[in-house]
């Protein structure tokens, strides 16, 4: 299972990270303290102390008390639609910003429309913009019919603005698909900034970086909430964003896919969900993929 998540992710990977662990505990709480309590959960072995967590409530109340983390993945309503959940939270983004690590990040999922209605929200919680992912679906929304047929999501990803990049935790994206040749590159476009003369030799099959647009099949038809985002695409940005053993909070949980990505990733995960029957669903979900099998994959 995990070597189809990362072939669909085009990721490459190291197997050794896939050995049996022991199980997680996943808990659902009212509250803003885990259950099973910390000093109760069970210690995994090659990743340390690797917990799954799922809590039921506000994540302006719950989640800045389980930081710092090392990465936070936030999928909230867009705000675009007239359905009840589809609210826009406000007030979250100062708390996510100070719950940070000092090399932590940011990833939020959104449209245009909502980026730019909150804009301001994200100058305000002093956070910088890093980079945005085009996530391409095989098919897409079509909210009216006089105009193009969308077929993608963003993904921002935004880091403290009193930060530098470089101490931001960051693993390049790579891809197999290289072509073999040599470049000579003697400084970069002037609006870049100038750097040393060099020479790389690139081969066939080699590691290429990723490109920004990435492609994954949405899970309309088997998902459990309305706006569900697929495993192979979230374990994508927990690995290049989360440090092996890392925290990442997820404060929008839906359906706790981001869960199962952190599961096969080994970070330790931190979710809460507001609503009772959701959370209990995702709590479910994620109990169903405890104990991770035993032995490499195959």
């Amino acid at each position: 299972m995990a070597c189809d998540l990362l072939r669909a992710a085009g990721l490459r990977h190291t197997p050794n990270q896939y050995r049996e662990r022991s199980v997680f505990p996943v808990s659902c709480s009212t509250s803003s303290e885990p259950w099973p309590p910390p000093e109760r959960t069970t210690r995994a072995g090659r990743c340390g102390d690797i917990v799954m967590t799922l809590l039921c409530g506000d994540c302006r109340n719950l989640m800045p008390a389980q930081g710092p983390y090392d990465l936070i993945l936030a999928d909230p309503p867009y705000g675009e639609t007239s359905l009840s959940w589809d609210r826009r939270v406000e007030g979250w983004l100062p708390l996510a910003a100070q719950a940070l690590t000092p090399s932590g990040s940011l990833w939020v999922f959104g449209s245009l429309r909502s980026f730019m209605a909150t804009g301001t929200d994200f100058r305000t919680a002093r956070l910088r913009l890093a980079q945005e992912i085009v996530w391409e679906k095989q098919n897409g929304s079509v909210f009216h019919a006089d105009r193009f047929r969308r077929v993608h999501e963003l993904i921002v990803q935004f880091y403290p603005a009193t930060a530098r990049w470089q101490d931001i935790y960051n693993e390049v994206a790579t891809t197999d698909d290289a072509r073999a040749r040599t470049v000579r590159r003697k400084h970069r476009p002037p609006h870049t900034g100038a750097i040393a003369a060099c020479t790389y030799r690139s081969l066939d099959g080699g590691p290429r970086l990723a490109r920004s647009v990435q492609r994954f099949r949405n899970v309309h038809g088997r998902a459990i909430h309305p706006t569900e985002k697929p495993v192979p695409l979230l374990d994508l940005l927990v690995r290049v964003s989360c440090p092996p053993d890392g925290l990442v909070g997820d404060w929008f949980a839906g359906s706790g896919a981001a869960g199962v990505a952190c599961r096969l990733a080994g970070r330790r995960y931190v979710g809460c969900e507001i609503d009772p029957d959701m959370a209990r669903r995702a709590r479910d979900r994620l109990a169903t993929i405890l104990p991770f099998p035993v032995g490499e994959p195959s």
